[in-house]
């Protein structure tokens, strides 16, 4: 702590270049520009991950995860579900009959939502610089595919079809449940009478459903998911961000479980508010891991599986609940580089400059020697797809770390996850649900300093002091 604030006067107006983490003279500008905080750039070309498969068979559920992970790894994504085109412009939903194929008024707007909806793709790609585009449809037929391929072609898109193929009765009847007694078509539709009219749509897609054809489609790039992940079938992945998406969809579940996210206890720089380090707990720390591991006991959890950082305050933690944990690296605090363990008094006297530009953009933002939430994102994708894997998962962590998990479930943009609340003693349970996620929070009555810093309002390098640490929480 002594070097950082020592090398503080000397290095007054330095800061670091955008990839190496060394210490430049800086000289006023664009953040963007000198911390590359630009969008990524995953994929050469812009991607369309289009769906394929008979309703109720969960393209729906894939899309919206998908969307959400590619997002929260710096991948712009948008979706585009051509059944909502299709209720636009058919305010009021009859019956199946508009699904059947012969029902040749009824192509025609069909036709057009899905015209409509590769507009927009388009639009996307160009006016938003999006770079994956997911085309959430049936896309059944031979036909419609080779429309959707040759678009892409003429637009010089790349396309990678997602197919999902589903026999088991009682799966595709939970998934008529879940989702289609939640959507417009059905609000004010008996139970029964629902199931059967959904039932009956089915058939109308089934009469003229083509799979992919593993020999007549074999220059295509595809994926087909059987029976929700029981088995898989890949050919011709592309590039990185197919390699991406591949890889992700093989390790998603429908399984029923929970996660349950909570910080270390209190620790001893909590008290302070000193930023990082590695400090064990404060009394009231150790109280709430007596408090959490009641908590957890209460919870009569099946097969509960325990995860920690490195950092001594977690593993304190976890000790309390007398169950095994496996420590994670990934999990580690983020790194403040030159700033561990100041307080934000400390930061603002010693680098007023970098503590502007870190309220400019928190997510970009890279301390010296240190990380930005961005680089934390990154080291934790190994975190979330382990997470997509197992079932219950019991998470003690930090507020960064926290902050970015959060965001992933609950689908947040990067300017908002910086600023997500994750209070000490508190303990969040997250149990997905169809097309998003359950969130319970548990407060276990053991008080706590409070860490939160409120996004400020002025972020101009030259505020005065007392406006930079206007938000700055109490603390010893």
């Amino acid at each position: 702590m002594a070097l950082a604030i020592n090398i503080s006067t000397e290095h007054k107006n330095l800061t670091q270049t955008p990839l190496l983490k060394i210490w430049v003279p800086w000289s006023g500008g664009n953040l963007n520009r000198r911390r590359g905080s630009s969008v990524p750039q995953f994929c050469n070309s812009p991607t369309m991950i289009v769906m394929v498969g008979l309703p109720a068979r969960g393209k729906t559920y894939i899309s919206k995860k998908l969307t959400r992970y590619l997002n929260w790894i710096g991948v712009p994504t948008k979706m585009f579900n051509v059944g909502q085109y299709r209720r636009e412009a058919v305010k009021i939903y009859k019956n199946f009959e508009f699904f059947k194929p012969d029902n040749e008024e009824a192509m025609k707007i069909r036709k057009a939502c899905a015209a409509a909806a590769l507009k927009d793709v388009a639009l996307y790609f160009t006016k938003e610089l999006g770079q994956v585009a997911v085309f959430d449809a049936t896309n059944t037929t031979r036909e419609r595919r080779a429309i959707i391929v040759s678009f892409a072609m003429e637009m010089g898109y790349k396309v990678f079809f997602v197919e999902s193929i589903c026999d088991d009765p009682e799966i595709i009847a939970e998934n008529i449940r879940q989702v289609k007694f939640g959507s417009p078509d059905y609000a004010d539709r008996d139970i029964d009478e629902a199931m059967e009219d959904f039932t009956q749509r089915i058939d109308c897609y089934r009469a003229s459903y083509m799979p992919i054809d593993d020999e007549k489609d074999r220059k295509l790039s595809y994926i087909k998911i059987f029976d929700v992940g029981s088995r898989y079938l890949v050919n011709r992945v592309q590039d990185h961000i197919q390699s991406r998406i591949v890889y992700y969809l093989m390790n998603i579940h429908v399984t029923p479980r929970s996660i349950y996210l909570s910080r270390h206890g209190e620790s001893e720089l909590n008290l302070l508010g000193r930023i990082g380090g590695d400090t064990g707990l404060s009394p009231r720390g150790k109280k709430y891991a007596s408090a959490l591991a009641t908590f957890i006991k209460g919870q009569k959890i099946i097969d509960l599986k325990v995860w920690t950082s490195h950092m001594k305050r977690t593993v304190q933690t976890a000790e309390a609940l007398g169950v095994q944990y496996e420590q994670w690296k990934a999990l580690n605090e983020i790194d403040a580089g030159v700033c561990e363990e100041l307080t934000y008094e400390e930061i603002q006297e010693n680098f007023p400059e970098e503590f502007a530009l870190r309220d400019q953009d928190k997510y970009r933002y890279r301390y010296p020697k240190g990380e930005s939430y961005e680089d934390l994102v990154h080291r934790l994708e190994p975190v979330i797809m382990e997470l997509e894997r197992q079932e219950n998962v019991l998470v003690i962590c930090h507020q960064a770390v926290m902050r970015c998990l959060l965001a992933y479930f609950l689908d947040k943009p990067a300017d908002e996850l910086p600023y997500l609340r994750c209070p000490l003693h508190t303990v969040l349970k997250l149990t997905p649900i169809a097309y998003g996620c359950k969130v319970e929070s548990f407060f276990l009555n053991i008080e706590a300093v409070n860490t939160h810093r409120e996004r400020p309002l002025n972020v101009n390098i030259t505020r005065n002091p007392e406006e930079a640490l206007q938000t700055v929480p109490d603390h010893i």
